[in-house]
């Protein structure tokens, strides 16, 4: 009786073993899911103070978790922006990271760690889907019409459904695993971005075909795809190329299809939406919906994709173990190339919030961003906090939550910031580096822009770039809009801060 006992007992620990690894793995293992807007700026959304529309879905995720009011991309654009979230370095650290061509090479070394990798190694599955722009292949080119490789599957992602550069730029297909998706091989694809391949229509040549007129004075009018012309020259591929009103919807599917099928184990999603990025032409359901264009239209459009991942999320039960980020690339831009009526029906909004600049800029409207983290039971809900956060950080950060040691050479301008990431630390950051034309450096209330002797305003973007020939110094504080320049009045801390500068351009970092 004793033995048949013990063995019964010695079972039942085996079958419950059994049954809870799972559910021990993912509670140590949360699912984690960024979310990353194309060109929204601090004030686009409802939550941080836009008054034309609204985005309910981004705003239930700051209702239900954190909100950051001074979190940074570390860029003004998008490329390298993108490059320093997925590497935790400073993109200022390597050449050919300025806005890639649709055409470049991968510009991600692929001799160190990035986020992806080192999740996969911590028992994550890894997917990006959505717009890439870090390049593909080989220094020698990229041919389409075979497997491209490197990309990113091989840098960590396990699964990647993304438009290869930006939504602008040919050449306009999806990529699948490295594939382009739907591709007939007797219609093979030809780029290039120095003169005309093919005998496709073009924006210059053939005006009449365009239903999105391109601004005369920003180009944007080479090859025609689904009735835009774009940046670059296409041929072939024509069975492959996307519909613009469907991109939204067709990412959207896909990254909830990978999270269904990874439902039962931790998975990493980077979702990087094409809104609101140019060219502007949403799915039908929202066009004219806003009232500011089709900027505006983007914007609900996005709202529209953040709302049903996260019901997604909900309907298979995995909200309570998932962190969820969402943040933008860099700051916002109305006329960035196409005759969209941004800038005509903008009215009284200010995509930038309270901020100077946008996109292209060194002022704080270039970098600062809405970033918002949501993870239940971890993240106080309807907080907001003001420590200063950066996104070259998560790399760090989320490989500390998940307890995956990092190698000395991995993520060398990456801090551990996971107490200021779940709201436990107010402060966050010591300094915050930002990029555009030239660089900046922000600390406590201050902030210092190196001289620059390039252009201080874009006349075609109309956006003050920050730049001038004289250092500038601000109170953010008290001078949030960077308006009143002290380095005269305050010498000795912008010397103090040029100094900060200076020795962050070494790796004086090092791992613990």
């Amino acid at each position: 009786m004793v033995k048949i006992s013990l063995v019964f007992f010695l079972s039942f620990l085996v079958i419950s073993s059994l049954a809870q690894t799972p559910n021990t793995k993912r509670a140590s293992k949360p699912n984690i899911v960024i979310i990353y807007a194309d060109d929204l700026g601090f004030g686009d959304l409802s939550c941080y103070g836009m008054k034309r529309i609204a985005t309910p879905n981004i705003d239930r995720l700051a209702k239900d978790g954190l909100k950051f009011m001074d979190a940074h991309a570390t860029s003004s654009t998008c490329t390298p922006s993108r490059y320093a979230l997925i590497t935790g370095r400073y993109p200022w650290r390597q050449n050919g990271t300025g806005v890639a061509p649709g055409d470049a090479s991968l510009i991600i070394p692929m001799d160190k760690g990035t986020i992806a990798s080192t999740l996969h190694q911590a028992g994550y599955e890894t997917a990006v889907i959505g717009k890439w722009h870090l390049g593909l292949g080989g220094k020698e080119g990229i041919d389409w019409n075979e497997q491209i490789k490197p990309g990113p599957n091989e840098i960590g992602f396990d699964y990647s459904f993304i438009m290869p550069a930006t939504l602008d730029r040919v050449p306009c297909v999806y990529v699948e695993n490295g594939r382009v998706v739907n591709l007939d091989p007797k219609d093979p694809i030809t780029v290039n971005y120095k003169h005309k391949v093919g005998n496709d229509p073009t924006g210059k040549e053939n005006p009449e075909m365009l239903k999105l007129k391109p601004d005369p004075n920003q180009g944007h009018n080479q090859t025609i795809v689904d009735s835009i012309s774009r940046i670059g020259w296409m041929s072939g591929g024509h069975s492959a190329y996307w519909r613009d009103e469907d991109i939204a919807a067709t990412i959207t599917d896909k990254t909830i299809q990978f999270i269904e099928r990874n439902a039962q184990q931790p998975f990493f999603v980077y979702f990087a939406s094409g809104d609101i990025h140019v060219p502007r032409y949403p799915n039908s359901m929202f066009r004219g919906k806003s009232g500011m264009g089709l900027r505006g239209d983007a914007i609900l459009e996005l709202d529209y994709s953040v709302g049903r991942l996260i019901k997604a999320l909900d309907s298979l039960k995995l909200t309570d173990n998932t962190l969820v980020i969402f943040s933008s690339d860099n700051g916002p831009v109305l006329n960035d190339g196409y005759l969209d009526q941004a800038v005509e029906l903008v009215g009284d909004h200010k995509p930038a919030g309270p901020l100077r600049g946008g996109k292209y800029s060194i002022f704080e409207g270039g970098t600062r961003i809405p970033f918002i983290v949501k993870w239940p039971g971890h993240v106080k809900p309807s907080t907001v906090t003001h420590a200063s956060i950066s996104q070259v950080d998560l790399f760090a950060s989320l490989n500390r939550l998940v307890g995956q040691k990092l190698k000395e050479e991995d993520a060398p301008d990456s801090y551990d910031l996971l107490s200021a990431l779940l709201g436990r630390d107010p402060k966050g950051r010591d300094y915050i580096i930002e990029q555009s034309s030239g660089l900046a450096i922000m600390k406590g209330q201050w902030k210092y822009i190196v001289p620059n002797k390039k252009t201080s305003y874009d006349p075609f973007t109309q956006t003050e770039t920050g730049n001038l020939p004289q250092p500038q110094l601000y109170d953010l504080k008290n001078d949030l809009g960077e308006k009143n320049n002290l380095v005269e009045k305050k010498p000795a801390i912008a010397k103090e801060l040029s100094a900060i500068l200076d020795k962050s351009k070494g790796f004086e970092k090092t791992r613990n």
